[in-house]
């Protein structure tokens, strides 16, 4: 019975942050994108000072506005209105494999976008005397184009069977696309799952209600639109809009809760994969961060927000017409409201983070960073102080392990790509690169109960199609 509090506690939590990363393409990168052509287009006035003429931050920035620009102007290219009569023409079992379809394509969409874009990312950041071994930057650039566009296609399809099914006259349809989400029980319910599992499968439990959540707000868009926004046809839609909320929460309740029931999981696991998410986020505010601080928690939950956010811009865009100097005035205020809203999640999730730190004193884990080497200088050795269960020193281990100990060499492997920093190369300047072999030796000996934190980022939670 403590499971739906825990749970939606973890829920509430997860979903602002990812409203925290989505608010970010709308408000903080224009003004970002803004600045950063500013600074390339006054370069000659101030000299070039350094040998980069714009900052790695304003390079990622730049690409993302250019993305979202390129990606909106080809979605106008493809017909919402045609879309939706062909699926409203399919019957009613082919639309309900179509959406189970379109499910799986989204998770593995999104397990590899997050990599493309940060390929690019760091192709365009490294620095110049690195030997480069990869395609280049405009290949990556290209990549990255066309996996935003096809991503936001493969929503819009998404949001157009939901709006098929909300229209139809029997409701059959959104009863059978209703009743897919308790198949999840089914698939995942009857299996072992260990903290790390649950922790991932919560992640995406939070990313695709974020998501079913924006893509009711697109279909009551569409919607009011084509009532030529009556406010009494928003009150034939809200029976149908909690009755899709209402399915997501209760099987997300009632998965989480036999889960941990079968699998001897306390409900206090919960609030160690909040504090989780708030370390995530309180140790990503650096001063030299490349990226918004929010794009490391939306990467540990798989959520990328620019496929997400071109296709609400195309769909608000072409729903809501702007017309004459009070509707651009109108538009100002709706930017300077977001921009406000932005900025007060931010300060309310970075509060209430610090608190969930401290709650899980996790505090020492900010100050302690793993120390740093020189590029170019020669790795030092491990002090050979720490020993191993065995009795024997670090250095031995290191040798005799490859041999001897397999399976301890894999778990050290997972601690490796955690003390790499795996999004080093977005918050850290490029001149300070970690010494990945003298931090593995430090970590290799960590207790057990720290595993939460040793997941990899880069590996997009909660992707899996069992």
């Amino acid at each position: 019975m403590r499971i739906p509090r825990e749970l939606e506690k973890l829920m509430f939590f997860g979903i602002f942050l990812c409203l925290d990363a989505f608010l970010y393409v709308f408000t903080l990168l224009p003004l970002r994108v803004f600045l950063a052509m500013f600074r390339f287009i006054t370069l000659p006035c101030y000299g070039l000072r350094d040998r980069r003429l714009l900052q790695p931050a304003q390079v990622c920035d730049i690409f993302k506005g250019v993305i979202l620009v390129i990606c909106y102007f080809m979605m106008h290219y493809v017909d919402y209105s045609m879309m939706y009569h062909l699926i409203r023409g399919q019957s009613v079992i082919k639309l309900y494999i179509i959406y189970n379809m379109l499910e799986v394509a989204d998770r593995l969409f999104s397990s590899f976008g997050q990599d493309i874009l940060d390929a690019l990312y760091w192709t365009a950041t490294e620095p110049k005397e690195r030997k480069r071994a990869h395609i280049g930057v405009i290949p990556h650039f290209f990549m990255a184009v066309l996996y935003v566009f096809l991503h936001a296609i493969l929503i819009m399809v998404q949001a157009t069977t939901l709006n098929v099914a909300f229209n139809s006259h029997n409701k059959s349809l959104l009863t059978i696309m209703m009743s897919n989400n308790f198949v999840e029980i089914k698939g995942s319910v009857f299996k072992k799952f260990e903290k790390n599992n649950l922790f991932q499968m919560s992640n995406s439990d939070i990313k695709e209600r974020f998501t079913n959540y924006v893509l009711l707000l697109i279909v009551c868009l569409r919607n009011m639109e084509q009532f030529s926004w009556n406010p009494d046809h928003l009150w034939v839609l809200l029976p149908d809009v909690c009755m899709v909320i209402g399915s997501e929460i209760a099987v997300d309740i009632v998965k989480h809760a036999f889960i941990t029931k079968f699998n001897d999981i306390t409900a206090d696991v919960y609030s160690e994969y909040r504090a989780s998410l708030a370390f995530d986020l309180v140790s990503s505010r650096q001063k030299n961060a490349y990226t918004d601080y929010s794009d490391s928690v939306s990467r540990r939950m798989g959520f990328i927000p620019l496929p997400l956010a071109v296709l609400l811009i195309r769909v608000v865009t072409s729903s809501i017409k702007v017309q004459g100097v009070l509707a651009y005035a109108c538009v100002v205020l709706f930017y300077c409201g977001l921009i406000s809203l932005k900025v007060l999640n931010s300060i309310v999730l970075l509060g209430k983070s610090c608190q969930y730190v401290k709650e899980a004193k996790m505090e020492e884990k900010l100050f302690n960073p793993p120390p740093a080497s020189t590029p170019g200088k020669p790795l030092s050795k491990p002090q050979g102080k720490f020993k191993s269960t065995q009795g024997i020193s670090t250095d031995e281990s290191l040798s005799t392990s490859v041999t001897n100990q397999p399976v301890h060499q894999k778990e050290n492997t997972t601690s490796l790509l955690v003390t790499s920093n795996s999004d080093q190369f977005l918050t850290t300047p490029d001149g300070e690169e970690k010494d990945i072999s003298q931090d593995s030796s430090e970590l290799k000996h960590r207790s057990s109960k720290k595993d939460l934190l040793e997941i990899d980022r880069f590996t997009i939670c909660g992707n899996r199609i069992d």
